[in-house]
């Protein structure tokens, strides 16, 4: 084990000394670690023997998430983006909506035998997005602002708007396979309503108290970083403590820190998303590990590997095409922001979450590893190495227009997401 961790230690710096080199040539930060992962792991070397359902990979795993959503609810101005509202409201509040929908009833045609809380499920864990396995895309500055304003703030939005479903479903699906159909709503309600409590406590009290200490003097720009990552942890396992969901109370946390504190610690808070950041690179290599080891391993027929594609493109850029009519909007500017919705660091935790929560009530977990890590591969290659080549092909085909299409009425930028260890150019 520990000659695994030392030879990922290695590869961690020297993919972040190659980082920009890489980047240039569509070799993203999760395709790296995904095949490192799948070396070290089981399926290949033996070097790093973990299992999906051991505690630590459970809690690492989930402590990554958290720390994320705390950092991008409190990074991301919904007062900057307001001007132009209507994009990011269109695939926040339809087409996400829609896209889970649309990956139930996929479930339901190609694997009926599942059920219909299973196909809730599958559509709710694959419908969030994931920015940093399309930064090509989110961060060219030829691609028009309003386009990467819209997919930047659905990205960092829509894994925190999921969580709520992903976690009714799943209760819904173990339900379903144990018989006990009585309390599984009123179990994940008071898991919903106890994050709710720990979010408010944590982002008010938080605010306020970080709020008096900063205007005294008693903290310094090098502690607020420091105590604004114990605040995403207490959001998370304060959560936990009391019976409620993490995610979401980091979610919620994190959005009421920011209303609280008047934006005022937005600086700070990204070194929680670092460090967020550089755990995820240990979450890609998990999943290369365990999911990619096991489906190589288990062929589980053709119908899961049918259903990532149609993922990736039907149930994506249907409910996306749907979101954006009537909004004036190009035909290849719907079809660009329909494929830019990558599967990543959110869907793999939501699958080992669903994982052990199968394996504890007894139910078979091959359909939903084979179907979910299939899905997530594939974007991981597919939007990696499109993503650099389609933003120049959709920039040069803006640029060629005869009038001044909506999509270039000027925008100012919002903050960069996630642009560390991702390869993503320096500026």
């Amino acid at each position: 084990m520990e000659t695994g961790l030392a030879i990922l230690a290695v590869l961690i710096f020297l993919y972040a000394a190659l980082a920009t080199k890489l980047g240039r040539w569509s070799v993203t930060m999760p395709m790296v670690f995904v095949v490192v992962g799948y070396v070290l792991g089981p399926g290949g070397t033996g070097l790093l023997p973990i299992a999906p359902e051991a505690e630590s990979i459970k809690t690492l795993t989930e402590l990554t998430l958290a720390l994320l959503l705390f950092a991008d609810a409190s990074t991301l101005s919904l007062g900057e983006a307001r001007d132009d509202a209507g994009l990011p409201a269109r695939l926040l509040g339809i087409g996400l909506p829609l896209t889970l929908v649309c990956g139930a009833i996929m479930t339901l045609i190609l694997l009926p035998q599942e059920g219909i809380a299973f196909a809730f499920l599958l559509g709710a864990i694959l419908a969030p997005t994931d920015a940093a396995l399309g930064l090509p895309i989110f961060n060219n500055p030829s691609v028009p602002v309003r386009i990467r304003r819209a997919l930047n703030i659905e990205s960092g939005l829509n894994d925190g708007i999921a969580t709520p479903f992903v976690l009714f479903f799943l209760a819904f699906a173990a339900a379903t396979e144990t018989q006990s159909h009585s309390n599984w709503i009123s179990s994940a309600l008071f898991e919903i309503g106890m994050a709710v409590v720990a979010a408010v406590a944590v982002g008010v009290i938080g605010a306020w108290l970080l709020g008096q200490t900063s205007r005294r003097g008693w903290t310094s720009e090098s502690t607020e970083p420091i105590a604004i990552l114990g605040l995403a942890l207490a959001a998370y396992f304060g959560s936990v403590a009391v019976g409620g969901n993490g995610f979401i109370a980091a979610f919620a946390g994190g959005i009421i820190f920011r209303a609280a504190s008047r934006g005022r610690f937005v600086e700070p808070t990204e070194f929680t998303e670092t460090f967020g950041s550089f755990l995820s690179l240990m979450v890609w290599a998990i999943f290369g590990a365990t999911l990619v080891t096991y489906i190589t391993l288990h062929s589980g027929g053709w119908h899961p590997f049918v259903y990532a594609i149609c993922s990736l493109t039907i149930v994506r850029m249907l409910p996306v095409a749907l979101a954006m009519k009537g909004a004036g909007m190009r035909r290849d500017t719907v079809g660009l922001m329909g494929w830019f919705g990558p599967r990543g660091l959110a869907s793999v935790v939501f699958t080992l979450l669903a994982v052990l929560r199968f394996q504890e009530a007894s139910r078979s977990t091959e359909t939903l590893i084979t179907t979910a890590t299939w899905t997530i591969l594939l974007s991981v290659i597919a939007h990696g190495l499109s993503a650099g080549p389609l933003s120049g092909w959709y920039a040069r085909r803006l640029a060629a227009a005869e009038t001044a299409p909506n999509e270039l009425v000027d925008m100012p930028e919002l903050r960069r997401r996630r642009t560390v260890l991702v390869g993503s150019p320096k500026t």
